[in-house]
């Protein structure tokens, strides 16, 4: 009678963990860059912006790459008019090297960066990186949320839209 019972209580503990949530390791990553930045709200604008510059399939590629990517409330702060000039289709080619200049070939974590560092980005001119008050700063946007890993890179939130120079 003792084993039976034994027994019993085995069964039910395995089908109470057979219904058991699952919990997904917070370090696996599902998502490419577009992905994550199609989930996300406060990326909206740059979404918008990746895709009239025909950027998807290059950003859904192998990587890794390092995006330094502006909220919408950076674009917003852009001279009145500047976003939707730059999502004409005759400004496409303007609209690609801004884009391209907010992403850098490799993952490159906050960790990685050092004061005064210099990155080329895909663009083909470099960025410059300040450390300043525990706080990472790309030209002269602000990291506000570092370290976000997809499956073919990272990508860094900024403050600000960055500039190549032209």
């Amino acid at each position: 009678m003792k084993k039976i019972g034994s027994i019993l209580i085995l069964a039910m503990f395995f089908v109470a963990s057979a219904f058991a949530p699952r919990t997904q390791n917070v370090h696996e990553v599902e998502a490419d860059i577009v992905d994550l930045a199609v989930s996300t709200d406060f990326l909206s604008t740059l979404v918008a912006a990746v895709k009239a510059g025909d950027l998807v399939d290059v950003l859904k590629g192998d990587g890794p790459f390092t995006v330094f990517a502006p909220t919408n409330d950076a674009f917003a702060a852009l001279p009145a008019g500047t976003v939707e000039n730059l999502l004409k289709p005759e400004n496409k080619d303007k609209l690609v090297a801004v884009l391209t200049y907010h992403v850098v070939p490799g993952k490159i974590m906050s960790s990685d960066l050092k004061n005064g560092q210099k990155a080329t980005t895909v663009q083909g001119s470099a960025v410059t990186v300040t450390l300043k008050d525990g706080k990472a700063m790309i030209n002269d946007a602000t990291v506000t949320a570092a370290d976000i890993e997809a499956d073919n890179g990272v990508v860094h939130v900024i403050d600000k839209v960055i500039l190549p120079p032209m």
